[in-house]
């Protein structure tokens, strides 16, 4: 690869690879005498199981093993899956559920797995699966997302997950008594099926008394840990490997009872035994994201200040608790609760309750869009009661350049920012003196047209830890090592184009190994748009350790003293002697004289802080009020994400965000009935956002550098979906307001909108 200066947009290298056909991708990497495993599946949504006899698939042909729930505690496993838990607003812990790895005595969504069958071939596991004879008990289901109703979980009175509080509410109460202006507005979050591109998958094996297991996830550490628990097995025993995985979204970051019952059928069996889903079995069983519904309340003063925010939210879990659910729509919706507003009288409230419905965990933000998109669909409806441009009321609002770094009041010190500056350039960028015209225009088409503003924050999240190795291997290639995970952003590109901006080594003799516990100890995975600042950061510290490490040996080897060698970004000098050696040529010198210590170095560093990017995002849309049809006609974002490694990526990083932002906005949403039945279990009922739905995505980049790491980054990987939201929101309700119409939610379909544009026209005339 052509060597670029820093910052620059390299494309990626991997893109070779996977666009001809020669990604290793779980389904590709599975050996050739793999066993295929099935999980039959509950049909009923709440019910408890009065019979399960297996005999019939164990005896079908090709069938090598059934597993049940009862097989795997004999096994000796810990067959239930434990979740994090937050702590309640009276200080006891959220609720506990017993997530069992098979259904055991009780069903409780919907395409939950009762039972593992491995045979020689996908259609013998499939029809043996068929053999089983399953008898459920009906129970009534409970679908609401409310308190109450029939119970899932005898530790979950009332079906209650958690009553989480954070802030003085009385002080917001007082605060809101005195308000010039008080406006409430409700929001509802609609539920999203992720859709990976590549769903879920698993292989596992036994390799020379260790298991093997690869699983398509956003990390191998975390997996590694649960297998050791889980199955109690010595964590020298286990290996976990991360093979190319096609999109993630925070939906992979989770173990999954999949995983442990394929681990423990490769262990029984001790041959290799793979399970991929397919597209209808993963939106069943996926994690969902989203799913809640907010009442915001903002109080003013006499000139339109905000001086008090509260949120009250009630968010679905499903029927169990995920890995990270129940912090996700309470501590990490906290984190950017006030976002970008001078605010310090801030109160929040979420209570999380159970339905019969697949678990909730992370999405693409987990937490910040959901927060964001609640203030800033406030902030719109604030303005337009208060009857303000609701530019203008951002911008009274915003915490000033000269407050930072500035304490928000929940917690989060933003250690820089200038939303003033990043606002005047999207009012540019997106040419908003030109709207009037352009909606003066859409008017002669008989069209409605509206503009909408987001301006967000959010903060960087996940393992404050990473590490970083790098090793020199014969014949001159490099290998850097890392504890992140690529699920599609291009980390080879990245990772491999920083470590040489940094050491001068040739950019294509790097060679970037991602994805297995047994290369290094540990590392954080991906998620919350860490892995690039994060990792670099500890990439960044090996290099520097390296270097230290190199010139006592160069001194000694050119026989110069060791002040007299520095090292300029691509070369040793040495005062008094013509010999310049590159890294890797003074990794050849070292090699031919026996220093095996200096060919591999490695470092794990700590973040103490995260980085908050922010940016706004403006979304114009048309409407025709004679069918109801949106369009999303221009889409403008102006982001700080303080200093970029490679722009290109992070653009592309903005454009899929906002595409999936998009999508849940106008055409996505999981639809359950009253049974529990998930009726949108294809991509026949379930409507992904298409290419035609997606205008043009106009990208800026406004950097002011983070002072909370050493190359002042912030990261990116999840900003696009904490816009966007919001910015087409707001679009919307700007298109409608001439006909009175305000409280649309999401998504905005056809008939939503044509059904609403109706009755407005009806309460006009």
């Amino acid at each position: 690869m052509e060597k670029f200066g820093r910052s620059q947009p390299v494309r990626r290298v991997e893109d070779v690879r996977f666009l001809t056909g020669a990604g290793g991708y779980i389904d590709d990497i599975a050996p050739a005498d793999a066993l295929a495993a099935q999980f039959l599946r509950s049909a009923v949504a709440h019910g408890r199981i009065a019979a399960l006899d297996v005999s019939a698939a164990r005896a079908a042909p090709g069938v090598h093993l059934v597993l049940t729930c009862a097989d795997l505690g004999a096994a000796g496993l810990d067959i239930h899956i434990r979740a994090s838990r937050i702590t309640n607003r009276d200080g006891s812990r959220g609720a506990r559920t017993l997530r069992p790895m098979l259904a055991r005595d009780r069903v409780r969504f919907v395409g939950e797995p009762v039972a593992l069958v491995v045979a020689e071939t996908v259609a013998q596991a499939r029809d043996a699966a068929e053999l089983i004879e399953l008898e459920i008990d009906d129970l009534d289901p409970h679908v609401a997302v409310a308190p109450g109703g029939p119970e899932l979980h005898d530790t979950a009175p009332g079906n209650l997950a958690f009553d989480f509080a954070l802030g003085d509410a009385a002080a917001v109460d007082a605060a809101l008594a005195r308000a010039a202006r008080v406006t409430t507005c409700v929001v509802e979050d609609n539920r999203i099926i992720v859709n990976s591109l590549e769903p879920r998958g698993v292989t596992a094996r036994m390799e020379d008394g260790r298991l093997h297991v690869a699983v398509n996830g956003q990390g191998v550490w975390q997996p590694k840990k649960d297998l050791v628990r889980y199955l109690r097995m010595d964590a020298a025993k286990v290996r976990v490997t991360n093979p190319d995985t096609g999109g993630g979204f925070g939906m992979k970051g989770c173990s999954y009872p999949e995983m442990f019952a394929v681990a423990q059928a490769a262990r029984t069996l001790g041959r290799p035994v793979h399970w991929m889903s397919d597209r209808s079995e993963a939106m069943q069983s996926d994690n969902a994201g989203r799913d809640l519904v907010s009442t915001a309340t903002m109080g003013f003063d006499a000139d339109h200040r905000l001086i008090a925010y509260k949120v009250d939210t009630v968010a679905n879990m499903g029927a169990y608790n995920s890995q990270f659910a129940q912090e996700i729509q309470t501590d990490l919706f906290a984190r950017v609760l006030p976002g970008v507003y001078d605010v310090q009288t801030v109160a929040m409230t979420c209570k999380g309750v159970y339905t019969n419905t697949a678990p909730v965990d992370a999405y693409r933000g987990a937490g910040r869009p959901e927060a964001i998109f609640v203030l800033e669909r406030a902030m719109d409806h604030a303005a337009r009661e208060l009857g303000i441009d609701p530019w203008a009321l951002r911008r009274r609002n915003f915490i000033p350049a000269d407050a930072f770094p500035y304490l928000s009041a929940t917690g989060m010190t933003y250690d820089v920012g200038d939303f003033h500056m990043v606002l005047d350039r999207v009012r540019a960028e997106a040419d908003v003196a030109g709207f009037p015209a352009r909606r003066a225009a859409a008017a002669a088409r008989g069209r409605l047209r509206g503009l909408g503003l987001c301006y967000y924050i959010e903060s960087i999240l996940g393992d404050p830890d990473e590490t970083a190795k790098i090793v020199f291997e014969e014949g001159g290639a490099v290998a850097l090592h890392v504890g992140t995970q690529s699920t599609g952003q291009g980390h080879e590109t990245v990772f491999a184009s920083f470590l040489s901006d940094h050491t001068g080594i040739p950019a294509d003799a790097i060679r970037v190994v991602q994805g297995d516990s047994d290369v290094i100890p540990h590392g954080g995975g991906t998620g919350g748009s860490r892995s690039a600042t994060v990792q670099s950061t500890a990439t960044l510290a090996t290099v520097e350790a390296m270097i230290a490490a190199f010139i006592p040996f160069l001194a000694d080897t050119l026989e110069v003293p060791v002040d007299d060698i520095g090292f300029d970004g691509e070369r040793f000098r040495a005062k008094g002697s013509n010999r310049q050696p590159t890294l890797r040529e003074a990794a050849e010198m070292a090699r031919e004289a026996g220093r095996d210590d200096l060919l591999a170095h490695s470092r794990t560093i700590v973040l103490e802080n995260r980085s908050f990017p922010n940016g706004a995002h403006v979304a114009e849309v048309e409407i025709d009020p004679e069918t109801g049809v949106l369009r999303v006609e221009r889409y403008t974002v102006v982001d700080d994400f303080g200093n970029l490694l490679n722009p290109m990526l992070v653009e592309g990083q903005i454009h899929g965000g906002v595409a999936q932002g998009i999508g849940q906005a106008v055409t996505e949403r999981a639809v359950y009935d009253e049974t529990g039945q998930l009726l949108t279990a294809s991509f026949m009922d379930y409507a992904m956002p298409r290419a035609d739905d997606v205008p043009m995505i106009s990208f800026t980049s406004t950097p002011v550098p983070s002072l909370y790491n050493p190359l002042g980054m912030k990261g990116c990987g999840e900003a696009g979906t904490v816009g966007a939201l919001a910015a087409v929101a707001n679009a919307v309700h700007d298109a409608v307001a001439e006909l009175g119409i305000t409280g649309l939610q999401m998504p905005f379909t056809p008939l939503r909108l044509w059904q609403a544009m109706q009755k407005g026209r009806r309460g006009a005339a």
